[in-house]
């Protein structure tokens, strides 16, 4: 079976007046169908440039990425990508946020429509329809975006610290919401993140990149025995600080 994301031997190298700088070399991994992913690293190491690549928003210098074993250029695939904020529209209810990319792709019909009143009923959002964002708290209008995202039933998910921008509490609980809902639906999920904890509570895998230029240190394979364990519930688990620890090695380890 072909990974449902497959990255070769990629490199990009922003150009300026000053000159070039190699933001990341030599970056291969895969991600198979339904798995997710989380990517840490050192500030500056290429984060968020490895995710403009994976979008297609950026095209790397040398390499290839493959979805479903097509060049992506050529697969035509649709990717959902939530940023640090959600975006919502003030002037827009949740409904109509929600509906927004639907509405831009010219996909909103009665069907549509219906699928959506029902993944915000699903996810706790259905008497919130009609109310503006500015009446949800920080992780109702965070969930409020994935459901946008997610109405364009999206292959791949990409995750730009869509928690970040939360109070701790909060996130915690946020996280914990939004990464199960991701996992239920079985999409294949890619997430950066600075928390290490909150990376190894989510992924199937952690990929450690060093320092700028961004290459891969360890890709660590993250196993709590069940796939169905909750994010809160893996970070009470003996095995969550065994991998902490090695994940934060590989960060520290600069051989």
């Amino acid at each position: 079976m072909k990974p449902k994301l497959e990255v070769r031997g990629i490199s990009y190298s922003y150009h300026s007046l000053e000159g070039e700088t190699l933001a990341l070399s030599n970056i291969s991994f895969t991600a198979d169908n339904g798995e997710f992913l989380a990517i840490v690293g050192p500030s500056g190491c290429g984060k968020s440039t490895l995710l403009s690549l994976l979008s297609g928003l950026l095209t790397p210098d040398e390499g290839e990425i493959c979805i479903d074993g097509v060049s992506q250029a050529e697969s035509g695939v649709n990717i959902g990508y939530m940023l640090q904020r959600d975006h919502l529209f003030e002037w827009r209810t949740i409904m109509g946020n929600a509906e927004l990319g639907l509405e831009i792709q010219k996909k909103r019909n009665k069907s549509s429509r219906e699928k959506l009143h029902q993944m915000l009923h699903t996810y706790g959002l259905g008497s919130f329809e009609q109310a503006k964002p500015s009446e949800l708290s920080g992780g109702m209008r965070q969930r409020a975006a994935l459901v946008r995202t997610l109405a364009l039933e999206p292959d791949l998910l990409l995750l730009d610290e869509p928690f970040s921008a939360l109070d701790y509490q909060t996130r915690l609980s946020v996280c914990d919401d939004i990464s199960s809902i991701i996992k239920s639906t079985h999409k294949t999920a890619i997430l950066i993140t600075h928390d290490l904890s909150e990376a190894i509570s989510v992924a199937d895998r952690v990929i450690v990149l060093t320092s700028r230029p961004g290459r891969i240190k360890a890709i660590i394979p993250i196993s709590f025995g069940k796939d169905d364990i909750r994010p809160l519930t893996r970070r009470n688990m003996p095995e969550f600080s065994v991998y902490f620890n090695q994940v934060w090695k590989e960060l520290q380890n600069h051989d």
